[in-house]
């Protein structure tokens, strides 16, 4: 277990070590947090806990993939049994064995998963059906509004009562019908995966029972990123024990858009009063300019928790900013530059051009 530490800061080894109670690890950029974690897992397994009763969740499929993988080369095979998913992956293995405490909404075991094209189909049909012009009811725009509905834990009934003005109580009768035929069609989007299992675990104590005795560590990557479904989704599979893991950085929140709420976060030792803290500082990707440009910059946020940001990697070359009038000027500047470093000797192929659209690339000087 020594050797499983090693590698390992000091930070990151008192993260892996708390295993008893709620945690919340607050993870700067590049400070190795999918070491600390998988690394997490794999002590875990090493005292004796069945891997069956770890649950790690993150936000995407890649992610899962790679942490799996990291867990395989520290413990081999035992960790194929690790439940290691996304929220959606996750609550498609619960849905698909439990799905049936819900039958008064009408779903089977054997339910579909629609995609986004399958929903905007659905809604398609629907704004034709309803004499609706797609022109004012445009099928992303209203798919957007049916989510953040879902993420929020709004029915198409709840949604309707809050509608006030003439466009909400149209979308109201959209979302209506669309709740409608999804279930005619024993279908679910990927909101509908986790709205369901909340409810499910809400509302079915034998069933909330049966998976909080079953998972006896939970842990939640991206923890700054989870919208309310997802967060009570976590508080409701961790509790009594509350043995929940949350793994995240607020300075790194970038889905407000679609509903994440940073409060979940922020709000975590009001959640979780005997919770541990463990802040990991280090940044290992990146020189020292760019850490402490970025630690300065992003020190004016009001509504975060301070890390004091270092580089393990020291200063190498400073950071230049420039203003240029259009994107002609922009290219051109960039071109001078890769010529003057390529004439000093760096290779091509070691530089990097980072553009903010699709389109700059294409600019011309």
């Amino acid at each position: 277990m020594e050797d499983l530490l090693s590698s390992l800061n000091t930070q990151q080894a008192e993260a892996v070590k708390h295993v008893a109670g709620p945690i919340l690890i607050l993870a700067g950029a590049g400070s190795g947090k999918t070491k600390a974690l998988t690394t997490r897992i794999a002590y875990l397994l090493e005292k004796g806990v069945p891997p069956y009763s770890i649950l790690a969740i993150t936000f995407t499929n890649k992610a899962a993939k790679e942490m799996r993988e990291r867990v395989n080369k520290l413990v081999g095979p035992l960790a194929k049994d690790v439940w290691l998913y996304t929220f959606h992956g996750f609550c498609n293995q619960l849905l698909r064995r439990e799905i049936k405490h819900l039958s008064h909404y009408g779903y089977g075991t054997g339910f579909s998963i629609y995609d986004t094209t399958d929903c905007k189909n659905v809604l398609k049909g629907i704004l034709k059906d309803l004499k609706m012009d797609e022109k004012f009811y445009p099928l992303s725009a209203v798919m957007s509004v049916i989510s953040n509905a879902k993420n929020a834990q709004l029915s198409s009934a709840a949604f309707a009562r809050k509608a006030d003005d003439f466009h909400a109580k149209k979308v109201a009768e959209i979302y209506l019908e669309y709740e409608k035929r999804m279930r005619q069609n024993n279908a679910v989007d990927f909101d509908d995966l986790l709205l369901l299992s909340v409810d499910l675990l809400q509302h079915d104590r034998d069933v909330r029972e049966k998976y909080q005795h079953k998972f006896q560590y939970v842990m939640i990557d991206e923890y700054q990123d989870t919208n309310h479904v997802q967060y009570l989704l976590a508080k409701l599979i961790s509790a009594p024990e509350n043995n929940l893991c949350a793994v995240g950085d607020i300075d790194q929140s970038i889905y407000g858009w679609r509903g994440a709420d940073i409060s979940n976060i922020l709000d975590f030792e009001k959640d979780y009063p005997d919770a541990k803290k463990v802040i990991l500082n280090t940044n290992y990707r990146c020189s020292a300019e760019i850490v402490d440009s970025a630690e300065h910059l992003i020190s004016h946020n009001t509504k975060r928790f301070p890390k004091n940001m270092q580089a393990a990697r020291g200063k190498k070359v400073p950071i230049t900013f420039r203003y240029l009038k259009d994107a002609g000027e922009e290219c051109t500047d960039i071109l001078k530059g890769i010529r003057f470093y390529h004439k000093k000797g760096i290779p091509l192929e070691e530089m990097a051009v980072i553009f903010r659209t699709n389109t700059q690339p294409w600019a011309t000087p």
